[in-house]
């Protein structure tokens, strides 16, 4: 069975009828021609399908597009504005943080997703002291970025690349 749902993807309005279990990467994907999001693991497992969601980071392989109906929906696509880059994009340009780039739009929507809950004050894991705001040392941008997994190994510079945006 089919509905209509209405979502705004990277500032555009988009109406589409899906089947009610279709996920929300499918629907970007398959249904929109919105390609910047990837199917890696299918299990929410990879972070390669990782967008921002009302403002929060998910895995769209784990969520339905029908819960998310009149939801904003931005892509590593739609964080540029003007032309030019997000900081977090051209962090990563600036350190080479992606070297086949199939993760890359993932990890930049998760990177951008974790810096607003740093901001936000949201402890870690790793967040040592849970009444001052978390410091954002290599060790706490590992930990909150490990969702997302890189088969080439560019860590290290995905690292750099956060660090240096979250400057």
């Amino acid at each position: 069975m089919d509905v209509e749902i209405t979502l705004r993807v990277d500032g555009q309005r988009r109406t589409l009828a899906v089947d009610t279990r279709t996920t929300l990467l499918d629907a970007l994907r398959e249904r929109l021609g919105v390609i910047s999001p990837k199917k890696g693991c299918d299990h929410g497992q990879c972070g390669a399908c990782t967008v921002l969601l009302d403002g929060r980071r998910v895995t769209s392989c784990l969520t339905f597009a029908v819960a998310n109906d009149d939801s904003e929906v931005v892509t590593a696509e739609g964080l540029a504005e003007d032309d030019q880059p997000h900081p977090v994009q051209q962090a990563f340009l600036d350190n080479d943080g992606f070297q086949c780039g199939y993760c890359t739009p993932g990890q930049i929507c998760s990177a951008v997703g974790m810096l607003d809950e740093v901001k936000a004050g949201w402890p870690s894991h790793v967040t040592e002291d849970l009444d001052e705001p978390p410091e954002l040392d290599d060790e706490e941008i590992r930990e909150r970025m490990s969702g997302n997994l890189c088969r080439c190994g560019a860590y290290a510079n995905i690292v750099s690349a956060i660090r240096e945006a979250a400057e």
